[in-house]
């Protein structure tokens, strides 16, 4: 059972024009052709008693791409380009995210789901990265993804997956890793040094990466780590009182 957060946003369809729920059918294709169920997560109004209910009956979360984490919350002034906030969004995320840790739930962070890891284990983002690096190169619109070739570290989780090396990857994304949160190694970077990938360097299983691999239909590796992942966690031995 792989959970995966949802966009809340105004939506249509046919006559009806409402906030809804939803997340595009690739995500959830790359998880039920992994051998996972997709459970979908919207925002929940008492993010922390609803987290801890729904993280009980789940083997894996993957915290999904979508909009700017809120600068607030690493303690930065509000970029100019910096989204709207969406607090509904990032203290569902933060909760689902914290409570996994205490799980040792796996977890898979795509894109915001990276940089919202990296707050939450109290690092900080770039906010634009056109000005930090001084390239459009990962955000080149239009609902276009770019390509970008990273560099993925030998011996890392990540490596295990995907294999070491050179990696082309979809990105869509305007800001980045700054400051490395607690417990964090990065094991991919492109080539202007911007962190594209981190795990845990505990225990517990959290890859992030900046990239979109749902993207890439003819290789779902990392969702196919997840949910091997999760079956390890859904069968292992729950102490009984």
């Amino acid at each position: 059972m792989i959970g995966l957060t949802t966009y809340l946003e105004q939506a249509k369809q046919g006559v009806w024009d409402v906030r809804a729920a939803f997340l595009p059918q690739v995500y959830f294709d790359s998880v039920t052709s992994s051998g996972g169920i997709a459970v979908l997560l919207p925002p929940q109004p008492e993010p922390e008693i609803a987290a801890d209910a729904v993280l009980d009956g789940l083997d894996g979360l993957i915290l999904t791409g979508g909009l700017d984490v809120q600068p607030e919350l690493y303690g930065a002034e509000r970029h100019p380009l910096t989204d709207a906030a969406r607090p509904d969004r990032d203290a569902w995320e933060l909760a689902l995210f914290r409570g996994a840790e205490e799980r040792r739930l796996p977890v898979l962070a795509i894109c915001r789901g990276l940089q919202l890891v990296n707050v939450a284990r109290g690092g900080t983002l770039h906010q634009h990265l056109p000005e930090a690096l001084g390239t459009e190169r990962f955000r080149v619109g239009g609902g276009v993804f770019a390509t970008n070739d990273v560099m993925v570290d030998e011996g890392s989780r990540l490596a295990r997956l995907v294999g070491p090396g050179a990696l082309a990857v979809h990105s869509y994304h305007h800001q980045g890793v700054d400051r490395l949160g607690d417990g964090l190694v990065a094991t991919a970077h492109t080539d202007d040094g911007l962190v594209q990938a981190f795990e845990s360097d505990g225990e517990g299983y959290v890859l992030g990466v900046q990239w979109h691999p749902e993207q890439n239909q003819e290789d779902r590796r990392l969702f196919a780590g997840l949910v091997a992942e999760a079956s390890v966690y859904a069968a292992r031995e729950v102490p009984t009182a």
